[in-house]
């Protein structure tokens, strides 16, 4: 008995030895079997729809019709008939200025421009009215003098062969019509040329100058009393009633603010891309979720610096009529450059480059397959696919572990 109970136990463990290293190859070879070498991924179907090429910057509001009035001289600030905000009328007066001294210097133009005006009239005339006068009447007894030495002269000549007149007689008669001459010729060139050019000159520019003293004095006194030129808000008004300004200081603003005119600034990579009619969309952050919608008016004709950029300015008139756009106020300026309608669309950062050739990794099965495209509009978040996919197609965008993917990339989602 003692013999067959060893036999049992001795059986029993080779059979535990045996079977051990079988199970142990089975865990293993099941371990393996279940392995999976697939990549996690993120995917995107191929979308039909609708994208648009955008150009986003800044600009700033500025009036279409703006008015501004500048003092035309130092003085000080009469009244102020309006304020900030106000709407005035065409013709409407809003500011007087102290113009006191501008009407006492146009006052003293205009006599000066009366005694310049005489100054010309003397020149004109060949002096003054006395002197016109004196003249005449030297040029009457010039002439009667010279009258009289001719017939002397004439006299003696004929007295001369008679006897009756010497020969020094007649020479002296000869002198006396050649002095009368001579006067009679003086007093008829002070009757024509008086005044020698420079003197003419003279006068006409004291003339001249009186005249210009004089508009500019009344230039002042008209711009002394500011009117509204068209109808439209005052939106600013830096000068309160008795204070001084100084020439060329602003008055007061006034616009009609039913249209405004945005200033665009485009980054110069981006001017290129324009086109007269480019849709506008105008934000302003101080009113949230409001759009205003515009067209672009003008191509940039220059780049030029604008702070730390180099940009080309376009513009564009956008409606206004409740008036919450206001003058000098920055605001964000998108531009639809080019907008296509029912086309394939994918994110962008599916579309990968290949020596400059766009291709996407397309989701076949559990499979990555490689897709050749050609693409066209493009955004900052999508690209339009011309060729190479179909709508609802899966890509691949990139994996969820960080994993490289290409083709032949064994995928699970």
């Amino acid at each position: 008995m003692p013999l067959n109970g060893n036999s049992s136990g001795r059986r029993s463990r080779r059979w535990w030895v045996t079977a051990l290293p079988i199970l142990a190859a089975v865990v293993v070879l099941a371990a393996v079997w279940r392995r999976d070498d697939s990549v996690p991924v993120r995917t995107a179907v191929v979308e039909q729809t609708s994208i648009r090429s955008l150009i986003s910057t800044n600009g700033k509001i500025e009036p279409v019709n703006n008015f501004e009035a500048h003092a035309p001289a130092a003085t000080s600030v009469r009244r102020v008939l309006v304020k900030e905000g106000d709407f005035v009328k065409q013709g409407q007066l809003l500011l007087e200025l102290d113009d006191a001294d501008a009407r006492a210097q146009a006052a003293r133009a205009q006599t000066q421009i009366k005694a310049a005006q005489a100054d010309l009239s003397a020149v004109e005339r060949g002096g003054s009215q006395e002197e016109v006068l004196n003249l005449d009447a030297q040029l009457v007894k010039a002439r009667t003098d010279r009258d009289f030495a001719q017939r002397n002269l004439d006299a003696l000549k004929r007295l001369e062969p008679q006897g009756a007149a010497s020969a020094g007689e007649v020479q002296e008669a000869e002198n006396g019509l050649a002095r009368a001459d001579a006067q009679l010729t003086l007093l008829q060139q002070k009757q024509t040329k008086r005044y020698s050019k420079p003197e003419v000159a003279r006068v006409e520019a004291l003339r001249t100058e009186a005249q210009a003293t004089y508009d500019a004095a009344q230039e002042v006194v008209a711009k002394s009393n500011v009117r509204a030129p068209f109808g439209g808000i005052v939106y600013s008004l830096p000068v309160k009633p008795g204070g001084f300004v100084s020439a060329g200081d602003l008055l007061l603003q006034v616009a009609d603010l039913r249209k405004v005119l945005v200033r665009a600034f485009v980054d110069e990579p981006d001017v290129g891309r324009l086109t007269l009619g480019n849709p506008i969309e105008i934000t302003w952050d101080a009113i949230p979720g409001r759009v205003w919608q515009a067209q672009v008016t003008a191509i940039p004709s220059t780049v030029r610096l604008h702070g730390a950029r180099n940009v080309g300015e376009t513009t564009c008139i956008v409606e206004n009529k409740d008036l919450k756009l206001l003058p000098n106020v920055n605001v964000g300026v998108t531009i639809v450059a080019a907008a296509h309608d029912n086309v394939l669309v994918v994110p962008r950062e599916a579309v990968r480059m290949d020596d400059t050739r766009p291709y996407v990794l397309q989701v076949v099965g559990h499979e990555l397959k490689r897709r050749d495209v050609e693409t066209s509009l493009s955004n900052l978040t999508q690209v339009e696919v011309t060729r190479g996919l179909s709508a609802r197609d899966i890509i691949a965008i990139s994996s969820s572990n960080n994993k490289p993917i290409g083709d032949g990339t064994q995928v699970k989602f």
